[in-house]
């Protein structure tokens, strides 16, 4: 049996369970983690996140998507977890260490956290892709619906980007799963359906690999900033809404995300 205490957070319904692992480790199994997320059964969440120290007695944060698959980057729990260190610290800003890269956080006002996730990778071997793409000639049709022409973007995670002229007219949950397990991604990807509202304002709905359709998802807000800025559809620094809300995202080389972030409740659980 184990039993460890834990933080819920969300970054605009997108929902992370937060274990304190730098004084005690509590190892979860991959069965053990899907088993936390669950939503019927467990506490649940889109992504667990265990927060540690590096070999450099630096903060390190980990990520596991609610299939119990760890990923390298989550934009929204790292936000969180970021809000959790400075009120631990009375501190205004704060750098934490993924396995992504180094990320630093600043404190907007009491629960508006901003990020810097670094610079995108465009690259089809840094996406990854299985090989390079003319994506134009990119097609998926479900039920006589088609979408095509996807921009690729790493910002930590793969993301796929279709730009439409009217985000109700596609399902993400029947385009999301089937882009997702396509072969031209070997690990997989987080897919965004995005439209233009106007040059600073975009709206998308998420599906993320392992963790299926959810109310927000930060780096895909990013990957589609990214995308529309390089498309020439926006300016380079816009509000992009989700359904569980906006957040604000600047597009400089870097890509510097900023948004609410909210405490749940606290806790403990056991796994028999």
């Amino acid at each position: 049996m184990k039993k460890f205490d834990f933080t819920k957070m969300h970054g605009l319904g997108n929902d992370f369970v937060i274990i304190d692992e730098r004084d005690m480790k509590v190892n979860l199994s991959r069965t053990e983690i899907i088993s936390v997320a669950n939503r019927h059964t467990g506490i649940g969440c889109d992504q667990l996140i265990t927060i540690g120290i590096n070999s450099e007695s630096n903060i390190l944060i980990r990520f596991f998507n609610s299939d119990g698959e760890e990923v390298s980057a989550c934009g929204n729990g790292s936000r969180c977890v970021a809000r959790m260190l400075m009120e631990e610290n009375n501190a205004s800003q704060i750098n934490i260490y993924t396995k992504a890269g180094l990320l630093s956080c600043k404190k907007i006002s009491n629960n508006i956290i901003s990020i810097n996730l670094g610079v995108p990778k465009l690259n089809w071997q840094e996406i990854p892709l299985n090989k390079e793409y003319d994506t134009s000639l990119i097609h998926f049709e479900l039920n006589n619906i088609s979408i095509s022409n996807p921009y690729f973007v790493n910002v930590g995670n793969p993301h796929a980007i279709f730009f439409v002229d009217n985000l109700n007219n596609f399902n993400i949950e029947d385009f999301g799963p089937l882009i997702e397990n396509d072969k031209m991604f070997p690990e997989k990807c987080n897919v965004t359906i995005a439209q233009v509202i106007s040059p600073n304002h975009i709206k998308i709905n998420v599906w993320e690999r392992g963790a299926g359709k959810t109310l927000a998802c930060g780096t895909a807000a990013c990957a589609a900033t990214v995308a529309a800025y390089l498309k020439n559809l926006t300016i380079n620094k816009i509000v992009v809404s989700l359904p569980g809300g906006d957040l604000d995202i600047e597009y400089n080389s870097d890509i510097v995300m900023s948004g609410a972030t909210e405490v749940s409740f606290k806790s403990s659980f056991k796994i028999n």
